[in-house]
């Protein structure tokens, strides 16, 4: 039982709306655009328009924002329930992590501890900027790495992205000033009882605390993207119970849609909001006919802050590029829009490129890549016009022209630049759909995260209806769509859907292509959409974005992380008055979302209870031990190797040089790290020890759990060590063999029912 004692303190009459006013008001239904009836809520709106009334500033907001008495009134409400859902998130969050581990109560050892794998590696930057004397030495630090992958001087934040962590750490130490400057005291610190002959450890709550500082704004940037989620929601749908539905949806389905309650410093958990963010400017644009720069700057600044962060949002953007291109292909996005967009994605990964200090993975990328072939197809439309006939294989051509153009570009830059920093994940892509296998395609597939998507996933969206509602939504949508094909013909019975211009035009577009453009009457701006265009092209961008994150999350399980919510944005659009505006009246439409919602609540209330009833503590007493062992019986500057988490431990906690860690993304890095592996191989001990040497470890971690851990067949790793060197297949592990006695190769010197750590003898001068 857990025993604590306190300890002392640390220290003019506006505009009527027309039928343009829903670009204005962002919370308005593409679909509609009537009046409102004149001297509906005249009350209201005269104490408004009063200005010596209860409101005198208004008429300075309404200038500004542009909008009725009423929209601000509604834009109010909305950002208020936005803030309450961002809260709820925010507090069950963090309630859950409480609960899985008791954080509070933890010594700040054992605190990171618990940043295991990955998230140990990148919490250790945040400690070094924190601990060094002044901001720009630990910058320095971590821009001229000497721990990471001993005896290479790395720039790590050229190599792991984290900008989160320079960021966050500067926050802290100018929290820490002030507060020390006003004799505030910054957190609260308990003396643990920990029991069964375990020494007490201080356990400290508050913001004072670094790790508790850091989980704190992860959390509170999540319950953000909350806030956003329900914005995206009613603007996408156009009524604030669509944004009900997105929240209530991600709720119910918590545990298919986020992991930052268990994994706080991972990449996604800081980069992934500015995605939300992203996708509902990118909406607003789709949306709106002749998007400003401001919005377009907007969009350039949340797509940089999605990329910074993490590594991977090259491959999400490349999903969303393709989407939008196929969309511009059918027709639903004009050619100069669709420019407008591809500069902005340019200009955002140019900036990315110089802020990573010229990271060549960004420029040798599919994404970037596809880009510039993308870019080409469009300056090139009318040659494709010109050799082709105007139809169905126009398209095709142009799909497949920019696809083979994107994987040649790619590889040519791949070449130019020497990068191959990326080649794993093509082996990755290439292993799911052939035979092949080899050493590092199977420490990714032989994890579960990594693998194909398992079938209780779709099973548990069924049981939450939330894939029921994303098939309905897109059979509507895919419906309104098809009809949009149909061309009436003279002397055939009078159809008033035919009436739409937008079909005809549609009709035209497919039959005659680009030469046919669409441009109202009314219009004076150079852009060829119609209104109506712009609706469907805003949803048949998010049904291609559907469909994309469908096939990531069928590939590799973790990539669900974003077909889940992407699925809680699009369930919104039952509430969409421009999809189910059959069913009848507002009040009809609204009883069967209701009805929807109470349904799905049976299984998603159960699912949020099952993570409420999660309760545990965090404990790894074999790792403490081994981790104090490594602070006072060896000396600052001994180098270890290891298995890549522990790896991560030992550089936070210990401060040790390491020669391999957890971020797996770089060539030389899986190269290093299949050198130490060789301890878990069946190759003989004096070539492991040889080349240990010449890597210059003093030290290695064995740990016989990763000798026998077997996750499936054919992935224990002697088994994957067996693709890789056939020819020592059948023998006796050389791990085994040390597990049993080190000599006379190396030496033991410290061990548990976990850990055992060998000492590695001096190279010569010849191995060095």
């Amino acid at each position: 039982m857990v025993v604590k004692t306190r300890k002392q303190n640390v220290k003019d009459q506006p505009p009527q709306p027309n039928v343009d006013d829903r670009d204005r008001s962002p919370f308005v239904s593409p679909g509609t655009g009537k009046s409102r009836r004149a001297g509906k809520g005249t009350p209201f709106n005269s104490l408004l328009h009063n200005k010596n009334g209860l409101f005198p500033g208004f008429s300075f907001i309404r200038s500004k924002l542009g909008l009725t008495p009423s929209a601000f009134v509604k834009l109010g409400i909305t950002l208020v329930l936005a803030a309450l859902a961002g809260y709820l998130h925010w507090y069950h969050l963090s309630r859950l992590f409480e609960n899985d581990r008791h954080f509070s109560h933890l010594s700040g050892l054992e605190k990171e501890m618990a940043f295991r794998t990955e998230m140990g590696l990148y919490y250790s930057y945040f400690k070094t900027i924190i601990e060094a004397p002044t901001f720009l030495n630990g910058l320095y630090l971590v821009m001229n790495d000497r721990l990471t992958e001993y005896p290479l001087v790395i720039n790590t934040l050229k190599r792991f992205n984290l900008y989160p962590e320079v960021v966050l750490a500067s926050w802290y130490r100018i929290y820490t000033d002030i507060m020390e400057f006003f004799g505030l005291p910054t957190k609260m610190c308990w003396s643990i009882n920990r029991g069964e002959g375990m020494a007490a450890v201080d356990g400290c709550e508050g913001m004072g605390d670094p790790a508790y500082f850091y989980v704190t704004f992860v959390f509170l940037l999540n319950g953000l993207m909350m806030s956003l989620f329900f914005i995206y929601g009613t603007y996408l749908s156009g009524s604030r119970l669509g944004g009900m539905v997105t929240v209530l949806c991600f709720f119910f389905n918590h545990g298919e849609s986020t992991r930052v309650m268990w994994t706080p410093p991972l990449r996604e958990s800081f980069s992934y909001p500015f995605l939300v963010l992203q996708m509902l400017l990118l909406t607003h644009i789709l949306r709106t006919r002749n998007p400003s720069k401001k919005a377009m700057w907007a969009l350039a600044i949340s797509n940089l802050c999605f990329m910074l962060p993490w590594q991977f949002a090259q491959f999400v953007l490349l999903t969303q590029v393709a989407s939008l291109f196929a969309s511009y292909i059918l027709g639903y996005i004009s050619p100069t829009k669709m420019q407008s967009l591809l500069v902005t994605h340019m200009i955002t990964l140019a900036v990315c490129f110089v802020l990573m200090f010229g990271n060549s993975m960004l420029l040798t990328s599919f994404y970037a890549s596809s880009l510039v072939s993308i870019w080409g197809m469009i300056a090139l439309r009318d040659k494709f016009a010109g050799a082709f006939k105007p139809g169905l294989i126009t398209w095709v051509m142009q799909g497949l022209v920019c696809v083979v153009s994107t994987v040649i570009l790619k590889f040519m830059l791949s070449a130019v630049f020497g990068a191959s920093d990326d080649a794993h994940i093509s082996s990755l892509i290439k292993s799911k759909f052939t035979s092949y296998k080899d050493f590092d395609t199977m420490m990714y597939t032989c994890a579960a995260e990594f693998d194909f998507m398992e079938i209780e996933t779709p099973l548990r969206y069924i049981k939450t209806l939330l894939l029921p509602i994303n098939m309905l939504v897109v059979a509507v949508i895919a419906g309104r769509v098809k009809t949009s094909f149909v061309c009436h013909t003279p002397g055939t019975p009078h159809n008033p859907l035919l009436e739409n211009k937008t079909i005809q035009d549609v009709v035209r577009f497919l039959r005659e292509g680009e030469k046919y453009s669409v441009k109202p009457e009314d219009d004076d701006d150079d852009d060829d959409e119609h209104p109506e265009m712009l609706a469907k092209g805003e949803l048949v961008y998010h049904s291609l974005q559907l469909i994309a994150f469908v096939v990531l999350a069928m590939l590799i399980m973790r990539l669900k992380l974003f077909l889940t919510p992407h699925m809680c944005i699009m369930a919104s659009l039952i509430c969409s008055k421009q999809l189910f505006g059959w069913i009848g009246e507002k009040f009809k439409l609204h009883v069967m979302v209701f009805g929807i919602l109470s349904i799905m609540a049976m299984q998603g209330a159960a699912n949020l209870q099952a993570q409420w009833g999660i309760m545990g503590e965090f404990s790894n007493l074999p790792q403490e031990q081994l981790l104090d062992w490594i602070r006072d019986n060896t000396p600052p500057n001994s180098v270890f190797a290891g298995a890549m988490p522990t790896m991560a431990s030992v550089k936070l906690s210990a401060g040790r040089p390491i020669v391999n860690h957890p971020h797996y993304e770089d060539a030389g890095l899986r190269e290093r790290t299949k050198l130490v592996y060789a301890m878990y191989s069946r190759k003989s001990a004096e070539v492991v020890k040889r080349n240990l040497m010449q890597m210059e470890v003093d030290y290695f971690v064995l740990e016989d759990s990763w000798c026998t851990r077997r996750s499936r067949p054919g992935c224990s790793m002697p088994e994957i060590w067996d693709v890789e060197d056939p020819q020592n297949a059948g023998k006796v592990p050389l791990c085994t063999l040390m597990s049993r006695d080190s000599r006379p190769h190396f030496a033991t010197v410290f061990h548990n029912n976990v850990y055992k750590v060998l000492k590695v003898p001096k190279a010569s001068k010849e191995l060095r």
